[in-house]
């Protein structure tokens, strides 16, 4: 039945009804100069390949490494405001042979799947039904579009008076953080289709749930994929942020402690891995948009 869809698409195209012979057409100037833009743009992207990619890819981490490390020589010593690369790899030392590297990072990680986990199904199921019904759109919008500009970090006093200083409110931020994105890129994608899958869809009688699964969330996986995106990250921003206020693990516990404690290079390691783990993060997802989406 969804293959009709397909079918009567094409045959909506103009021209479709009325076959011309077929013409032979010299590529004009202007699909020449397409032609040339688009060898040259792959020209561009194998350059940015192999060995000589990698260089240009860590150059300037390593010269900002080099003159951190230069820096500390130079004034010798730690301040209670800086700490040196050689310094943040000893308190990485110190952390990981006593656990509480790995313990910091397990438990943030685990509490920003449970929370997006959860934020995933809740804008799967609102973006869905916001995206293909009119009237359930018009009935959420004006609360959406005002708690939608709330960042997460303003929900912190009032998770804490609703559930305390435990797991839950931790969870129910980063469930904040990242259900909008999600949910407006879901609701954006489902709008872009082409109308007339729609309107083949109600011709040939297909039902609802069924042409949602294999029409309307292949049509719109792209943007989907980027509201995936944008929510784990929103979800990992939220997690150190309420990880820093009662918690007694995780990353963001490991950034306030080393405040506490004034020692920079803690303070620093810690943002150092919140930056690392939010790389892999989006690295992860946006390999599996290559994947999924092998058409564009």
């Amino acid at each position: 039945m969804v293959e009709k869809v397909l079918t009567g698409l094409s045959a909506l195209r103009p021209g479709a009804i009325e076959s011309k012979p077929a013409t032979v057409v010299r590529p004009d100037s202007r699909t020449q100069a397409g032609a040339k833009n688009t060898a040259t743009a792959k020209r561009r992207s194998a350059a940015t390949r192999g060995i000589g990619g990698w260089a240009l890819y860590l150059a300037l981490p390593v010269v900002l490494v080099a003159v951190w490390s230069l820096y500390g020589v130079v004034r010798g010593g730690q301040s209670v405001a800086m700490a040196t690369p050689q310094q943040i790899v000893g308190a990485a030392v110190e952390y990981a042979a006593n656990g509480e590297l790995w313990l910091n990072i397990a438990v943030s990680i685990a509490r920003v799947l449970e929370g997006f986990l959860v934020a995933l199904v809740a804008a799967a199921v609102l973006g869905v039904a916001a995206g293909v019904s009119r009237r359930f759109e018009r009935a959420i919008d004006l609360v959406m579009q005002i708690l939608r500009p709330i960042p997460g970090i303003a929900w912190i006093p009032l998770a804490i008076i609703w559930f305390g200083i435990g797991e839950n409110s931790k969870v129910y931020i980063i469930f904040i953080g990242a259900f909008f994105p999600m949910f407006v890129n879901i609701v954006d994608g489902i709008k872009g289709i082409d109308k007339r899958y729609f309107e083949l869809g109600e011709v040939y009688e297909i039902p609802k749930w069924r042409f949602i699964r294999q029409v309307v969330v292949p049509a719109a996986l792209p943007q989907i994929l980027t509201g995936i995106r944008l929510g784990l990250s929103g979800a990992w921003i939220c997690v150190v942020a309420a990880e820093m206020i009662g918690a007694t693990s995780g990353v963001g516990f490991m950034l306030s402690d080393g405040r506490s404690m004034s020692r920079p290079d803690v303070v620093i390691l810690a943002m150092l891995i919140i930056g690392v783990i939010g790389k892999f993060m989006d690295d992860f997802v946006q390999w599996q948009r290559r994947r999924m989406v092998n058409w564009q």
